[in-house]
This record gives structure tokens, sequence and C-alpha cells, in this order.
């Protein structure tokens, strides 16, 4: 429920409902002049007058009833969406719309009718979310509602729809009763069943044209996050290739150096020999690292930050701050080339949220902890919504032009190490990325290995 208090975006729509309940008190028909008008028709009746008349009718029930309505719409999106509720998408509407008609009917002197129109826009918004399926983004459908809505109110100036629940209101009531009066019921009929149709035709060409555009840009999205991926797969393939031929050279190396070792009683060259043998085996593990995802080894703090410092970190117009806290000799259980490309990949989009900025700035932190070590990446930035923190997880997802797998591959790393990965951030003041190792992936005694 905290999200839902500090969500923006909800009180917006929620503002909307509430513009909604109060548009008879400062949009009323005496002042866009159809009391008058009205008045007028009763006085000297014409065929003119009256459609005139229907036109303002109509575009006064559409004006005051969009508010609500595209905020109830809106709002359902947003709440299925926030406590991933599908069917909030449709109760949501379904229960406050009915509820606006009510509370403006509690002050309004004259009667807010919820009938054939209001019945019909709430199936509408139904099946727009049944045949959307998921097609349509809440902005789209608000378009496609609006055209709805302006249809559906037509279908309260036709006479023999007066039986049905149509134009029950005091004002759509006596204007059919003076088209009947002067003969002029049929021609009112046709022409607002003529406006309907075309309202109804536009809404269903603008929902069809606007489903299709949208599922286009998904393909779009889908076959660039792919080509992305392919080019990366390629190119991590032959990498690993690359890696894997290394082990020939360095078996070379490391048996010479070894007879090395055996025909030389020069301690000087003892010791450098010894030294090659180190680098050898550092080297080993970390080929194997990269070639198996599931290779692990025991890696000071000191070691991780010291491949990051050099993999990263030489952007000259960002500050980066490194307050570790942890003891640098902690060991961690880690895959240390992939846990690196994870601070790396934390750490772009770090920059990436600082961009521009006169006093950007990248705080990287380790902290120790009784339940294990956190690892950090911290921004100064423009900070994230809870809507967008929700997104970023998603696979394609990205802000940035380049397809958005920086953090899929952040999390299924974290999740190989059997850690966890948390956000913290807040509009206008930053982000923060905590990496939890759990305390089995921790030692707190230095072993050379």
């Amino acid at each position: 429920m905290n999200v839902f208090y500090q969500s923006k975006s909800i009180w917006i729509k929620i503002i909307m409902i509430l513009i909604g309940i109060t548009m008879p008190l400062w949009l009323s028909p005496e002042q866009v002049g159809l009391t008058q008008m009205m008045a007028d028709l009763r006085q000297n009746p014409t065929g003119n007058t009256l459609m005139i008349a229907a036109f303002i009718l109509v575009a006064l029930n559409t004006i005051r009833a969009l508010p609500h309505y595209i905020g109830a719409l809106l709002l359902g999106d947003e709440l299925g969406y926030l406590f991933n509720r599908p069917w909030l998408k449709v109760i949501v509407p379904l229960v406050i719309i009915p509820l606006v008609y009510a509370c403006i009917n509690l002050y309004n002197p004259v009667n807010y009718h919820f009938g054939g129109p209001a019945i019909l826009l709430l199936m509408a918004i139904l099946l727009l979310h049944v045949l959307g399926k998921g097609r349509l983004r809440p902005i789209l459908k608000t378009f496609v509602l609006a055209q709805l809505l302006l249809g559906f109110q037509w279908l309260d100036t036709v006479v023999m729809l007066t039986a049905f629940g149509f134009g029950g209101g005091a004002f759509s009531t006596e204007l059919k009763s003076i088209a009947i009066d002067i003969g002029f019921g049929g021609t009112l009929s046709f022409y607002s069943l003529l406006l309907c149709s075309i309202f109804l035709i536009n809404a269903l060409v603008l929902a069809f044209y606007l489903a299709s555009s949208e599922q286009k840009w998904k393909i779009t999205q889908d076959l660039t996050i792919a080509r992305g991926e392919a080019v990366a797969s390629r190119s991590g393939r032959e990498a690993l290739h690359l890696v894997h031929d290394l082990k020939t050279p360095m078996a070379t190396i490391e048996g010479l150096n070894s007879l090395i070792q055996l025909k030389t009683t020069d301690q000087d060259i003892q010791k450098y020999t010894e030294n090659i043998s180190q680098s050898i085996r550092s080297t080993s593990e970390m080929v194997s690292e990269i070639l198996y995802d599931e290779k692990k080894n025991w890696c000071t703090i000191k070691r991780l930050i010291q491949y990051v410092r050099s993999n990263k970190l030489s952007d000259a117009d960002i500050t980066f701050d490194f307050p570790l806290e942890a003891d640098p000799e902690i060991e961690i259980y880690i895959n240390k080339i992939r846990m690196t490309r994870v601070m790396i990949n934390l750490i772009d989009n770090a920059c990436d949220a600082v961009e521009g900025m006169t006093e950007a700035r990248v705080t990287i932190h380790t902290q120790a902890k009784e339940n294990g070590v956190w690892l950090g990446v911290e921004d100064n930035g423009k900070g994230m919504s809870k809507k967008e923190q929700a997104k970023i997880w998603n696979p394609g997802y990205s802000t940035k032009k380049h397809p958005g797998v920086g953090l899929t591959f952040v999390k299924n790393v974290v999740k190989d190490h059997n850690a966890t990965l948390t956000i913290k951030s807040e509009k206008g003041t930053g982000t923060a990325f905590w990496i939890h190792l759990p305390k089995e992936r921790v030692r707190n005694e230095h072993t050379n290995h």
C-alpha cells in the first residue's frame, strides 16, 4: 500500500475522477447556452434549432464524462499492473463509473441518468481489455474510448431507443419530446444514428490501427533484442574459443617453467620461476571462470574491487567514490570475472543516470554484516518511479538506444551465486543497487590459493 500512496501517476488518475465528479459545478447547461436554447426551442420550435441543441447537448455530456471515464480506465490499468491483478483493469472502471454518477446526483439538481450509453461504454471497456490482449497501451485506449463516448452519447437523442434506457435525462427527454411534437423525431433519430455510426466506425478503425502499430513496434523491438543477443552470443562463442585456445600455450609455459626450476639452483631464478607459476595459476583460474559459469573461487573484496577499477572508472566527467566499509581481506566465493561484469554493468547504468549532471557522482560500496557481504553501486541521478523499477527487470527494457539486456545478465549472475539483488530509488534523489552475498559465501580468514 505504501507504493500506492507514493505513486504520482495514480493520484493524477484519482484527480481526473474527482474532476469528473465536480464537472457539473463549473460546466453547466446554463454556461454553454443550452438552457436558453431549450427555452427558445419551446417557444419557437424549428428543425435547425433542434439539431443545434442536440449537438450542444451531446458535446456537453461528452466533455463532462471524459475525465472520470478516462480516469477510471487508466486507474484500473495502473492498479492491475501495480498489483499484478489483471482483473482490476475491468473491476475498477465497473465500480468507479456508477459511483461517480451516484455522487453527482447527490448534489446536482439535474438528474444524471445512468442509462444505455454508460452501460455500452462499460461493455466497451471490458472488450478493450479482453480483445486488446495487451496490444494497446493505456494511453492509446483513451483515444479509442473518447471516440466511443462521443458516438454512444448520440444514442441518447434517438427517439425509438427511449424505451431501452437511452436519453432518460431531463434535457434529452425534453429534446426528443419537442422533436416528436414538430414532426422531426425521425430526422433527429436518423442524424443521431448516422453520427453515432461514424464515431463507432472511426473508433474501430483507430483501435485496429493502433493495435497493429503497437504490435509492429513490439515485433521490431523483439527483433532488435534478438539481433543484439545473437551478435552478443556469436561474439561470446568466439571469445570462448579464443580463451580455450589459451590453455595450450599456458600449458607449454608451465611445463618449461617447471623444467627451469628443476635444472637451476640459482635462488633468484627459483624466485622468478615461482612468481611465474603463481601468475600461471592465477591466469588458469581466470580462464576457467570465463569458460565455465559455475566455476567459482575464493576472492578477497580488495581483489574484486581492483578488477572493477581496472575495467572501468575512466570517465573524466564523473566522480567515483569508494567508501569501502568492509575489511578488504574478507573473502567471498564468486566467479570473479562474471561478478566483475555485474559490477561494471551496474556502474554503466549509474553513469547513464548521471550523464550531463554538473556534480555527477557514482559511489561503490562494500559492507560486511552478520548476514553476509553487501556490494553496492549508487548514483545521484534522476532516480526512478516505482513503475520504472518494476519494468527494468523485463528483458529488452531500456531507456537507451541499445537493447536492454544488462540488468537481465546481472540478475542471472546474482541468482547463480545464491545472492539477492535489491534496488532503492526515488525520483530526484538517485538510485542504489545492492548485491547481498549470504554468509555461507563469506569467510574472514585469508587463505592463499
